[in-house]
Protein backbone atom coordinates (compact mmCIF):
# COMPACT_ATOMS: atom_id res chain seq x y z
CA UNK A 1 0.00 0.00 0.00
CA UNK A 2 1.65 3.41 -1.13
CA UNK A 3 1.14 6.38 1.21
CA UNK A 4 -1.43 7.98 -0.93
CA UNK A 5 -3.33 4.86 0.12
CA UNK A 6 -2.66 4.21 3.76
CA UNK A 7 -3.39 8.13 3.84
CA UNK A 8 -6.96 7.76 2.53
CA UNK A 9 -7.13 4.60 4.73
CA UNK A 10 -6.75 6.81 7.69
CA UNK A 11 -8.74 9.75 6.93
CA UNK A 12 -11.81 7.41 6.54
CA UNK A 13 -11.59 6.39 9.97
CA UNK A 14 -12.48 9.88 10.95
CA UNK A 15 -9.13 10.95 12.41
CA UNK A 16 -7.96 14.28 12.12
CA UNK A 17 -4.38 13.34 10.90
CA UNK A 18 -1.64 15.87 12.12
CA UNK A 19 1.72 15.35 11.16
CA UNK A 20 2.73 13.66 14.58
CA UNK A 21 -0.37 10.87 14.79
CA UNK A 22 0.59 10.30 10.70
CA UNK A 23 4.39 9.37 12.84
CA UNK A 24 2.56 7.19 15.46
CA UNK A 25 0.82 5.49 12.78
CA UNK A 26 3.44 5.08 10.47
CA UNK A 27 5.72 3.51 13.48
CA UNK A 28 2.99 0.95 13.89
CA UNK A 29 2.26 -0.23 10.41
CA UNK A 30 3.29 -3.93 10.20
CA UNK A 31 4.90 -3.60 13.60
CA UNK A 32 5.02 -6.79 15.35
CA UNK A 33 7.08 -5.97 18.45
CA UNK A 34 3.58 -5.52 20.22
CA UNK A 35 4.69 -1.98 21.68
CA UNK A 36 3.67 0.03 24.58
CA UNK A 37 2.47 3.61 24.47
CA UNK A 38 5.20 4.90 26.43
CA UNK A 39 7.64 3.06 23.61
CA UNK A 40 5.68 4.51 20.64
CA UNK A 41 5.83 7.59 22.47
CA UNK A 42 9.61 7.65 22.57
CA UNK A 43 9.75 6.63 19.20
CA UNK A 44 7.89 9.05 17.76
CA UNK A 45 9.27 12.33 20.27
CA UNK A 46 13.05 11.71 18.38
CA UNK A 47 11.28 13.60 15.32
CA UNK A 48 8.56 16.14 17.37
CA UNK A 49 10.20 16.67 20.55
CA UNK A 50 7.50 18.49 21.60
CA UNK A 51 4.60 15.74 21.07
CA UNK A 52 2.75 15.35 24.27
CA UNK A 53 2.18 11.50 25.74
CA UNK A 54 -1.29 12.60 25.34
CA UNK A 55 -1.44 12.69 21.46
CA UNK A 56 0.09 9.07 21.62
CA UNK A 57 -2.27 7.43 24.33
CA UNK A 58 -5.33 9.50 22.76
CA UNK A 59 -4.17 8.18 18.92
CA UNK A 60 -4.24 4.81 20.34
CA UNK A 61 -7.69 4.65 22.49
CA UNK A 62 -9.07 5.95 18.95
CA UNK A 63 -7.52 3.61 16.83
CA UNK A 64 -8.48 0.83 19.94
CA UNK A 65 -12.55 1.96 19.62
CA UNK A 66 -12.40 1.82 15.70
CA UNK A 67 -11.07 -1.65 16.28
CA UNK A 68 -7.72 -1.05 13.85
CA UNK A 69 -5.26 -1.65 17.42
CA UNK A 70 -5.84 -4.25 19.88
CA UNK A 71 -4.90 -3.73 23.64
CA UNK A 72 -2.87 -6.69 25.19
CA UNK A 73 -3.29 -6.49 28.59
CA UNK A 74 -0.58 -9.65 28.59
CA UNK A 75 2.31 -7.80 30.19
CA UNK A 76 1.70 -7.23 33.94
CA UNK A 77 3.97 -4.32 33.80
CA UNK A 78 1.80 -2.52 31.10
CA UNK A 79 -0.29 -2.21 28.16
CA UNK A 80 0.67 -3.05 24.62
CA UNK A 81 -0.57 -2.95 21.60
CA UNK A 82 -1.25 -4.80 18.32
CA UNK A 83 -1.62 -3.06 14.94
CA UNK A 84 -2.90 -6.16 13.49
CA UNK A 85 -6.96 -6.73 14.74
CA UNK A 86 -7.51 -10.24 12.98
CA UNK A 87 -7.91 -12.60 15.77
CA UNK A 88 -5.05 -14.43 16.36
CA UNK A 89 -2.89 -15.38 19.77
CA UNK A 90 -0.06 -14.51 21.63
CA UNK A 91 2.98 -16.30 23.33
CA UNK A 92 4.61 -14.37 25.98
CA UNK A 93 7.94 -14.40 27.55
CA UNK A 94 7.70 -13.84 31.48
CA UNK A 95 11.75 -13.48 31.44
CA UNK A 96 11.96 -10.07 29.10
CA UNK A 97 7.88 -9.66 28.26
CA UNK A 98 8.55 -10.35 24.71
CA UNK A 99 5.25 -10.84 22.76
CA UNK A 100 5.27 -12.77 19.62
CA UNK A 101 1.68 -13.61 17.63
CA UNK A 102 0.88 -17.04 16.95
CA UNK A 103 -1.18 -17.62 14.07
CA UNK A 104 -2.41 -20.87 14.42
CA UNK A 105 -6.64 -21.17 15.17
CA UNK A 106 -6.99 -23.56 17.82
CA UNK A 107 -10.67 -24.88 17.91
CA UNK A 108 -11.81 -24.18 21.30
CA UNK A 109 -15.82 -24.76 21.99
CA UNK A 110 -17.31 -24.44 25.48
CA UNK A 111 -20.74 -26.18 25.77
CA UNK A 112 -23.74 -24.40 27.35
CA UNK A 113 -22.68 -25.20 31.32
CA UNK A 114 -18.96 -23.73 31.19
CA UNK A 115 -20.38 -20.86 28.36
CA UNK A 116 -22.41 -19.74 31.78
CA UNK A 117 -25.45 -18.40 29.30
CA UNK A 118 -22.93 -15.99 27.58
CA UNK A 119 -22.68 -15.50 23.67
CA UNK A 120 -19.44 -16.78 23.14
CA UNK A 121 -17.85 -14.19 19.97
CA UNK A 122 -14.31 -15.69 20.19
CA UNK A 123 -11.46 -16.91 22.51
CA UNK A 124 -7.36 -15.16 22.84
CA UNK A 125 -5.37 -17.28 24.15
CA UNK A 126 -1.79 -16.44 25.50
CA UNK A 127 0.76 -19.20 25.94
CA UNK A 128 3.71 -18.74 28.64
CA UNK A 129 7.27 -19.18 28.40
CA UNK A 130 10.56 -18.18 27.80
CA UNK A 131 11.89 -16.76 24.50
CA UNK A 132 15.23 -18.22 22.82
CA UNK A 133 17.62 -15.27 23.87
CA UNK A 134 16.09 -15.65 27.31
CA UNK A 135 16.82 -19.49 27.59
CA UNK A 136 20.54 -18.58 26.45
CA UNK A 137 20.50 -16.66 29.60
CA UNK A 138 19.58 -18.97 31.72
CA UNK A 139 21.26 -21.27 30.63
CA UNK A 140 25.07 -19.43 30.50
CA UNK A 141 23.95 -18.18 34.27
CA UNK A 142 23.09 -21.85 35.35
CA UNK A 143 26.55 -22.93 33.80
CA UNK A 144 28.34 -19.96 35.77
CA UNK A 145 26.43 -20.83 39.17
CA UNK A 146 27.83 -24.43 38.97
CA UNK A 147 31.57 -23.34 38.88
Amino acid sequence: MNTTEKFQRYRQLGLKLTPQRLAILEFLEGNTSHPSADEIYQHVAQQFPSMSFATVYNTLDALRRKGQILELCIDPNKKRFDPNPVPHHHIFCTRCHKIVDVDHDYKIELNSEESKGFKVMGCNIVFWGLCPECQKEELSQEKTNDN
